[in-house]
């Protein structure tokens, strides 16, 4: 009998231990960023406005986070009425045919205290191509008004144009191939 209860307790304990938590962006708080480089001179920044993100974990220190998230194209804005008018068109994002940005995470390795390497699947322009994020968790604090915990993050990195096929008539003298991405995150726990 006391080894049944042993072996329950255990089994309880690692079940309890991998119990995967739901967090969900707060978009109050969040925002998905871009940058490009025009003539080679002056970055020209770009937003998304409706997007939605979940990340799912069960370490406190979301070492083993699994990261889901889908950035509605259409929704980009520069700015400038004229711009968003030209990058929504086919010869950019084509937010007819590509309504959707997603990016689902494959994997995260710790690189230091509060800073991972993400790894993923981002699909761009219908295309899907391996792409590595540094992300920092910049902590889990009690929300004051909601009582309920937040997390935050900060997702960094660059892509190529060229990798997904996206403004291809465009060359780099005219819109950088490289393209910086900037997402800053408010995460609250699901109830």
């Amino acid at each position: 009998m006391k080894k049944i209860f042993i072996l329950l307790a255990a089994a309880f304990t690692y079940t309890a231990a991998s119990a995967q938590t739901t967090w969900t962006v707060d978009k109050a708080h969040s925002n998905v960023k871009f940058t490009v480089t025009h003539l080679m001179v002056s970055d020209v920044d770009g937003i998304f406005k409706n997007y939605d993100a979940t990340i799912t974990a069960a370490k406190p220190d979301f070492s083993d986070a699994k990261f889901q998230i889908s950035i509605q194209t259409a929704s980009v804005t520069t700015d400038n009425d004229q711009r968003d008018k030209h990058i929504t068109s086919p010869d950019f994002f084509d937010v007819a045919t590509y309504p959707t940005i997603t990016f689902t995470s494959t994997g995260i390795t710790k690189t230091s205290d509060k800073h991972y390497k993400l790894t993923g699947n981002l699909t761009l322009h219908g295309v899907t191509k391996p792409a590595s994020f540094d992300l920092w968790y910049r902590g889990t604090i009690q929300n004051p008004m909601s009582k309920a915990d937040d997390a935050g993050f900060q997702l960094t990195g660059t892509i190529k144009r060229s990798d997904f096929n996206f403004g291809s008539k465009f060359g780099n003298a005219m819109v950088s191939d490289e393209v910086a991405i900037k997402a800053n995150g408010e995460f609250g726990k699901a109830k």
